[in-house]
């Protein structure tokens, strides 16, 4: 326990123990992670940190590498209020008839029935909107200096300013990511598998 209450490291080792994932030590070089295995994938939580104007600010996020049967990507967040300024740039909303989600988020993505079908899961939306920090994308892979997928791997990903050591939002995080799997492979967009992916 320190001086300002448990470490992110004793948070996440209870996390572990209560939703049965393993804690990672990542090492001198590496940070400290937990992962999730759900069927033949992981769901990886960690930390990362971006140095920029003199600080360095850290992060906390949630990845799945999978495999994707068609190509689907989607990136849905929460809407800020400024939908009219996407709209000018070229880049639409989607509407899937879930009135209260659609207020509430931004979504876009490669296929509308597609996208209807993944939150036809009121227990996705519902996990989504706990959380308003949290939002969902689709990722291709990591960049120049990250984690290079192969061909027809995806990730599905989130980040969130901060690290998060409230281990109900933590397991909130889990349930949101293991959901969006679950219905990915409902619609037919992800193919049970090994995505053959170490991530860093």
């Amino acid at each position: 326990m320190g001086l300002f209450g448990p470490s992110k490291e004793e948070v996440w080792q209870q996390l572990c123990q209560e939703i049965g994932a393993e804690f990672v030590e990542g090492g001198f070089w590496k940070g400290n992670k937990v992962e999730l295995d759900v069927g033949e994938m992981t769901i990886t939580l960690d930390v990362y940190s971006v140095h920029a104007n003199n600080a360095t600010h850290y992060y906390t996020r949630m990845r799945a590498p999978y495999i994707n049967r068609d190509g689907f990507r989607f990136k849905v967040y929460r809407n800020n209020g400024f939908a009219f300024m996407r709209r000018l740039f070229g880049v639409p909303d989607i509407e899937l008839g879930f009135v209260e989600f659609d207020e509430k988020y931004v979504i876009q993505g490669t296929d509308t029935g597609k996208l209807t079908a993944l939150f036809a899961s009121a227990t996705l939306r519902e996990q989504l909107t706990a959380d308003p920090s949290v939002w969902l994308e689709i990722k291709d892979d990591e960049g120049w200096f990250a984690t290079k997928f192969p061909e027809g791997v995806d990730e599905l990903y989130f980040s969130v300013g901060g690290i998060v050591k409230d281990i109900e939002r933590l397991k909130g995080f889990f349930s949101v990511f293991t959901e969006t799997l679950q219905q990915l492979q409902k619609i037919g967009s992800l193919e049970k598998g090994d995505p053959g992916v170490v991530l860093q």
